[in-house]
C-alpha cells in the first residue's frame, strides 16, 4: 500500500468534486478530487476478492457516502470515475474475465455502483485511468496526446489523442504490452501465457526476473543467485513460505544489486530498455504523442536513481536509432509523476470530462 496523497481542506477547493475509484486485486484506492485536481478525502480498501463484487461495491459506496455527509459536498460531486483491471466490456459496463478478480467476472460492476450512488459512473480501463491521471495533472502535461505505458508484473498501457481516450471497438483499445516486438520462432512468451513476442514478455518484472534466472542457469555469475536459489529453496527447507517471499528475486533485487555495480543486473536493466525502445518506436509511429510516459512499480528507481535515468536514457537511446530525427526531437520520453495516485486522479479526472468540465 503507497503513502497516501496531500489533502486539501474542503474550505479551500474549488467545485464540482468528483469521485475517483481505482479498484485492484489487492486495494481499491478511493479519492475525492476537486475542479483543479486536489485530492480533499482519499481512502484505502482492501479489495477482499473472496467475498465478492457486490461486496466490495457495498464498500466502496458506503466509504463514498460517509465521506459526503462529512464534508458536506454530496450537492456538488456530480460524478464518478471508476478504473478496473480488464479485460472489460465498456459498453455493458462489465468486469470480463479479470485475472486478478476470478470470481467477479461477468459481474456488471458500474450499473452497480451508480445504483447504489444514484449518479453516473464514468467506466474505465486501469491504465487508461492512469493516463488520464498523468495526461490531466502529471507528466503528460501539457501536451494534448500522450501514451503511458505501466510497467509492473505485465505492461500495461494508455493512449490519449487529442484528449480523447482510445477505447476501441473490444475494449481493447490502448493495451501496449501486447504489440510484437520479436517475431522470431524463439520469442518469449507473455506473462499471461498466450502472446508470443509481445512486448509484455520482454519489458515486464516478470520478463526481467525470467531473462535473470535464464543467464544464471547458464552459468553466469551474480549476485542474484543467491535470491534465486534462497527464494525456491529456503521456504521449502524450512517450512516456512514467508521466509521464500521474502527472499525471492524480484525486479526490484535486479534494481538494487545494479546499483551495487552488478554486471548481470545492469546487463538485463540494459536489455530490457533496448525491448522498451522497441516498443516506444512503434507505439509512436502509429499515433505521434507529444510524450510517452512510464508510470508502473518497475521504474529501477526513477529519475531519482543514476539506475533509473540510465534505464530512461536506454530507452531513447534505442528510439532515436530507430525513428526519424523530427520524431525523436518531438517526443518527450519521462518517467510517470503521479506515482499509484494516477488510477484514483485519472478516474475522478475522465469523470470530470464527461460531465463537461474538459
Amino acid at each position: 500500500m503507497s503513502e497516501p496523497p496531500a489533502i486539501t481542506d474542503v474550505s479551500l477547493a474549488q467545485p464540482p468534486y468528483f469521485w475517483g475509484i481505482d479498484l485492484g486485486g489487492t486495494g481499491i484506492k478511493i479519492g475525492l478530487v476537486d475542479d483543479c485536481g486536489r485530492t480533499l478525502a482519499y481512502e484505502w480498501l482492501p479489495t477482499l476478492e473472496p467475498e465478492g463484487a457486490e461486496s466490495a461495491m457495498r464498500r466502496v459506496a458506503g466509504v463514498i457516502g460517509e465521506t459526503e455527509r462529512r464534508l458536506a459536498v454530496a450537492e456538488q460531486t456530480p460524478g464518478v470515475g471508476l478504473g478496473a483491471p480488464g479485460p472489460i466490456d465498456l459498453p455493458r459496463g462489465y468486469l470480463v474475465a479479470p485475472p486478478q478478480l476470478p470470481t467477479w467476472a461477468d459481474f456488471p460492476i458500474r450499473d452497480s455502483i451508480g445504483e447504489m450512488l444514484q449518479r453516473p459512473v464514468s467506466f474505465l480501463n486501469d491504465a487508461n485511468a492512469a493516463a488520464y491521471g498523468e495526461y490531466w495533472l502529471g507528466s503528460g502535461q501539457p501536451d494534448r496526446s500522450m501514451v503511458l505505458l505501466t510497467l509492473g508484473t505485465g505492461v500495461g498501457g494508455g493512449i490519449i489523442i487529442e484528449g480523447e481516450l482510445v477505447n476501441g471497438i473490444n475494449s481493447f483499445g490502448s493495451e501496449c504490452g501486447h504489440i510484437v516486438v520479436d517475431s522470431s520462432a524463439t520469442a518469449e512468451l507473455c506473462v499471461w501465457g498466450g502472446g508470443k513476442g509481445q512486448l509484455e514478455a520482454y519489458a515486464s518484472a516478470s520478463g526481467v526476473v525470467r531473462r535473470v534466472r535464464q543467464r544464471l542457469a547458464e552459468g553466469a555469475e551474480s549476485s542474484l543467485r543467491s535470491f534465486a536459489d534462497e527464494g525456491r529453496d529456503h521456504g521449502k527447507r524450512e517450512g516456512d513460505p514467508a521466509k521464500a517471499g521474502s527472499l525471492r528475486l524480484t525486479a526490484k533485487r535486479v534494481y538494487e544489486a545494479a546499483a551495487a555495480g552488478d554486471s548481470l543486473a545492469l546487463q538485463i536493466i540494459d536489455e530490457t530498455a533496448r525491448w522498451l525502445g522497441i516498443g516506444v518506436t512503434t507505439i509512436v509511429h502509429v499515433v505521434d504523442p507529444g510524450s510517452v510516459v512510464l508510470g508502473g512499480a518497475m521504474n529501477f528507481g526513477g529519475s531519482q536513481s543514476p539506475i533509473g535515468r540510465r534505464f530512461l536514457k536506454g530507452v531513447a537511446d534505442e528510439f532515436r536509432q530507430r525513428t526519424f530525427e523530427n520524431v525523436f526531437a518531438g517526443t518527450k520520453i519521462a518517467f510517470a509523476g503521479l506515482g499509484g495516485d494516477a488510477g484514483y486522479l485519472g478516474a475522478a479526472g475522465y469523470a470530470r470530462k464527461e460531465s463537461g468540465r474538459d
